[in-house]
């Protein structure tokens, strides 16, 4: 299959290569001539533009930091709504705002074009690993046609339902890690500074009710104090405020979602935003001046 990739980064990068790996014929855009030359070196093309790439591709997909950059990307100059043809399948792998998935649906529809939300979870590992989680929403059809490329990237690939069905569920698992990530700081630290190793601490927590894939992330990164990010807090920051905004058109109260949100605008405001999204307990250790660590040997 044709396939169109543009944002071939932290996360876009790893899947795009597994999808050239994978035996189709791919054409890549990026600003990043380096990120564009790991996946010419494995046999992409390089399209000189998102119009460009998308002229030459059966599908098309993105994977972009923020709603606007994804909105720029297709529907501004040399986008990929000036190059698609009708037939073609877009796909935003991006985590996107379901106001904005529905706008980029609606501008791309009279030219024929069908969209796809496919949201993926796992991180920048799972992306290399191929096991990341995809979470479709739109056409039935088009879901079908695509599922090839679809499992050259990745596992547990989901159809939801209507288009911005995959954007909703991805919003809402982010919620709720990062709210779990927020009581694993807590937690630790309240342990702590009672006086229990930290170590001892992680070992029952690891294997009690408290343990949850947020927990033991928090629980690592604070323990070895490395904060390197494979997921920022100013990105986790942007998943939250689209929770934050769902929350509001709907009239869902999130009290939890709302207090961690700004523990993060907190950690922002420190300097921690370009730290793991982990770096929360960053914010406890600052303001109570001391760290969680494991002990040196």
């Amino acid at each position: 299959m044709k396939v169109g990739f543009i944002g071939v980064g932290h996360m876009g990068g790893p899947m795009c290569r597994n999808i050239i790996k994978g035996g189709h014929d791919v054409t890549v855009f990026d600003l990043s001539a380096a990120a564009v030359k790991t996946c010419t070196d494995l046999g992409a093309k390089a399209g000189a533009s998102p119009r460009e790439v998308a002229a030459q591709s059966d599908v098309v997909m993105t994977s972009l930091p923020m709603p606007k950059d994804v909105e720029a990307v297709v529907l501004g100059p040399d986008g990929v709504i000036e190059g698609a043809k009708q037939g073609t399948i877009y796909i935003d792998l991006s985590t996107n705002s379901p106001a904005m998935i529905r706008k980029i649906a609606a501008a791309l529809e009279p030219k024929g074009v069908t969209m796809l939300d496919a949201p993926v979870s796992g991180g920048a590992i799972g992306a290399e690993k191929k096991t990341i989680a995809i979470m479709v929403g739109g056409d039935r059809a088009a879901y079908d046609r695509c599922m090839p490329v679809f499992e050259s990237f990745g596992q547990n690939i989901s159809h939801l339902g209507a288009l911005g069905s995959g954007a909703i569920a991805k919003i809402v698992n982010n919620m709720l890690a990062f709210c779990n990530m927020a009581a694993a700081a807590e937690g630790l630290m309240l342990g702590a500074a009672a006086g229990i190793d930290p170590e001892a601490l992680n070992e029952v927590i690891r294997n009690s009710s408290g343990n949850s894939m947020a927990y033991r992330g928090v629980a690592h990164k604070t323990l070895n104090g490395d904060w390197s990010a494979t997921f920022t807090i100013d990105l986790a920051y942007k998943d939250l405020h689209l929770a934050l905004e769902m929350g509001d058109e709907l009239g869902v109260p999130l009290a939890l979602g709302s207090q961690t949100h700004n523990l993060m605008r907190m950690a922002k405001g420190m300097g921690f935003g370009g730290d793991d999204a982990t770096a929360l307990m960053r914010v406890y250790e600052k303001a109570l001046g001391r760290e969680v660590r494991a002990k040196r040997k």
